[in-house]
């Protein structure tokens, strides 16, 4: 598949791909490297593993990184309580030694988490790793070997070796600078919000029942409020929850009814800062700017 078939297998799976990130997710393919993929919250960052995972039609396991993120949560964890059980029956019947622990220690008292589980497939799933900026550098060190050797140790069962190698797919909102020796494992493209033409073509494969001249203007409002000074700006997500609302109410124009227009800004600003900052008169001027 060439980086054209791939762009429009996404458009089928209602993701709109820029031509740069087509090509990038094409090499990744190809070479079998993470992609790592960088830019402001709300760009479609995630979406595009769910939409990888569809073309593929394979499974999506995601890893969602937070401060304080492990092993136990990332890789793997044993299952205590399972464990817990079998020796006390065990005990009950006598059985004790290495036998126990043996059994105790195999796969099958072993709670795979998304890095474990990614190499372990049958068929070859994408793993998303998102947010790794969220992550502790410590946390880095975990993965750097199952992306340099797709691999897994762990002391009681020895080394797990990939089963399939998992598409990676690695986020960040540019939070905190990630290590050299992790960028250096992947392929990496930064993903800006979509120009007007992208985002338009985005509202109408997720909202195809959207009038034409709406779509516009919606895209156009959209756009136009991410050049104001917002603490949290406005996603691609926010820009189609605000379609819905819109069209849920039977607006045809934004500048119908500024009052209304204003209500339907919960979809899109969500901080009390940002919402005492765009004022139904700014809203307005905004909505006029975009018709």
């Amino acid at each position: 598949m060439n980086w054209k078939d791939l762009k429009s297998a996404l458009a089928g799976q209602g993701y709109v791909a820029s031509d740069d990130l087509a090509v990038a997710l094409q090499l990744a393919l190809s070479l079998g490297r993470p992609l790592l993929l960088e830019g402001a919250a709300g760009v479609g960052k995630t979406e595009i593993a769910r939409a990888v995972s569809m073309v593929r039609e394979t499974r999506l396991l995601r890893l969602q990184c937070y401060e304080g993120l492990d092993a136990a949560q990332a890789i793997y964890e044993w299952n205590y309580q399972r464990q817990l059980l079998t020796i006390r029956a065990a005990a009950e019947s006598g059985e004790t030694g290495k036998t126990v622990e043996d059994r105790i220690f195999s796969r099958e008292f072993l709670l795979e988490r998304p890095l474990l589980a990614a190499i372990t497939q049958d068929v070859a799933p994408v793993l998303l790793i998102d947010e790794i900026d969220r992550a502790d550098e410590e946390f880095e060190a975990y993965l750097l070997e199952i992306l340099s050797d797709y691999q897994v140790s762990i002391p009681e069962l020895g080394t797990i070796t990939a089963t399939t190698r998992p598409v990676v797919i690695l986020t960040s909102n540019g939070t905190r600078d990630l290590s050299d020796a992790l960028r250096r494992r992947c392929l990496y493209t930064y993903v800006p919000y979509p120009d007007r033409a992208t985002e338009v073509a985005i509202l109408k494969a997720r909202c195809p029942q959207v009038e034409a001249r709406l779509a516009d203007q919606i895209v156009g409002f959209v756009q136009k409020l991410r050049q104001e000074p917002l603490e949290k700006t406005p996603g691609v997500a926010e820009m189609l929850d605000f379609a819905a609302a819109l069209m849920g109410l039977g607006i045809a124009d934004l500048t119908d009814d500024p009052a209304v227009l204003h209500a339907t800004l919960t979809t899109l600003l969500k901080t009390q800062g940002d919402q005492a900052q765009i004022t139904p008169e700014v809203a307005g001027r905004i909505a006029g700017k975009a018709a």
